[in-house]
């Protein structure tokens, strides 16, 4: 097998390290709890012998009840890994032409250089559609003044893992009000903002009502202010970036405003006023097919067989979600090397779900869409109350991926 990675050789607008996995936004991989669609979806990751996901664990960063790492040696950990597969040639150079023979998986993401987007136009004989995606600051901690600022979980779930920045309502108002005045990065005539709902830039959503981000990233609900026992009017909250808790991640901060102005907007948060940024927020192009018109439920492209997509190509959005897809492509194009069947998840997982939503050619207008429980194919008899429905989705998930291992006769 041979890996093409452009890097160290090029490099994207949004990536920095020549290592392979490098989270270019946000340094979470979202729920672990089985109660959440992530958290189920990780799991199946995981029974499927996930090299992703059992890396991911072992540079995990304290993050309440989400799969936070340590971005450096998560992307450090899976590079040696797969260094280490004697079957695997690492080629560092940039593919602008898509092999006319044997078998490919196409794995781009987040962003995909021109070369190759060309290719897969030529190849697929359809435009792209595309979206923007934003990263949020990140805070040294010992910048943070803790005076003001304090430690803590929403409902003490965690312990202390998260770091609070609380807002009176003046303050709230205050800051909103810079945020919808900063100026923001200029896009060209021809480009069209459409981000993703999960990664929208802050001042967009501030844009919805001056109490958008008081119901939203900065909703206080779960939290008091131990100086005054009391609930904020609003709370910034900020999430381990490194094992060693040196450096935090605005949670919920994508931004497209300008450096200056995240630097002036931001230091008017309570206990940022002194804050030490070492990486400002930014905006940067993501771009996906038009999956369910041109792939199967294998992942393979129509009319072409011997090519399959996977990661946000195929219009999958998250870190997770774009390694499972890989995962079952890479599945699947070995069972195809050995003559064996091809397989597909069964719809009830999480993983089945996710690829039946993404090839489904009865979607209208595709966007990316993260795994979530309204994929599911609905339960026979469900309960009423919603933590009870949750918990027979799960049970029947992870009952049905036994099954489907079991048939496989092997997770490779």
């Amino acid at each position: 097998m041979v890996l093409y990675e452009m890097k160290p050789r090029r490099f994207s607008p949004a990536h920095r390290s020549p290592n392979l996995a490098e989270l270019v936004c946000s340094n979470s991989l979202k729920p672990m709890e089985l109660t959440t669609a992530h958290g189920l979806l990780k799991e199946e990751m995981r029974r499927l012998d996930s090299i992703i996901v059992q890396e991911a664990l072992k540079s995990q960063v304290p993050a309440g009840t989400a799969l936070a790492v340590d971005r450096e040696e998560f992307s450090r950990r899976v590079t040696e890994r797969l260094e280490s597969i004697p079957h695997i040639e690492i080629i560092r150079e940039e593919v602008t032409q898509i092999p006319p023979e044997g078998y490919v998986i196409l794995a781009t993401g987040p962003l995909t250089s021109e070369g190759l987007m060309e290719a897969i136009a030529r190849l697929t004989k359809r435009d792209y559609l595309h979206f923007y995606d934003a990263t949020s600051p990140i805070v040294t901690a010992d910048s943070i003044d803790f005076e003001k600022a304090f430690r803590g979980s929403r409902y003490g779930k965690g312990g202390g893992d998260y770091i609070n920045c609380p807002m009176t309502k003046e303050e709230y108002y205050r800051f909103v009000d810079e945020l919808l005045r900063a100026e923001k990065v200029p896009f060209r005539d021809f480009e069209k903002v459409v981000p993703y709902e999960g990664c929208m830039p802050i001042e967009d959503m501030a844009q919805r009502g001056r109490d958008a981000l008081a119901f939203g990233p900065l909703r206080p609900v779960g939290l008091l202010d131990p100086r005054t026992g009391r609930r904020p009017y609003a709370v910034v909250q900020l999430r381990p970036e490194n094992r060693e808790r040196t450096l935090y991640n605005m949670v919920g901060f994508q931004t497209k405003l300008k450096y200056p102005e995240q630097d002036r907007v931001f230091r008017l948060i309570p206990g940022l006023e002194r804050a030490e940024f070492v990486r400002y927020g930014s905006v940067h192009l993501n771009a996906f097919i038009d999956a369910p018109r041109l792939l199967d439920e294998f992942l393979r492209l129509r009319g072409e067989p011997r090519i399959l997509f996977a990661g946000q190509i195929t219009g999958v959005e998250g870190y997770v979600e774009s390694a499972a897809t890989g995962l079952l492509a890479g599945i699947n194009v070995s069972r195809m090397t050995r003559g064996l069947p091809l397989v597909a998840p069964p719809p009830t997982t999480a993983l089945g779900a996710l690829i039946s939503h993404i090839t489904n050619q009865y979607t209208p207008q595709y966007q990316p869409m993260g795994v979530n429980f309204g994929l599911f194919p609905p339960l026979e008899d469900p309960p009423k109350k919603k933590g009870e429905r949750r918990a027979k989705l799960v049970e029947r998930a992870l009952r049905d991926l036994e099954n489907w291992i079991r048939e496989l006769g092997e997770v490779q």
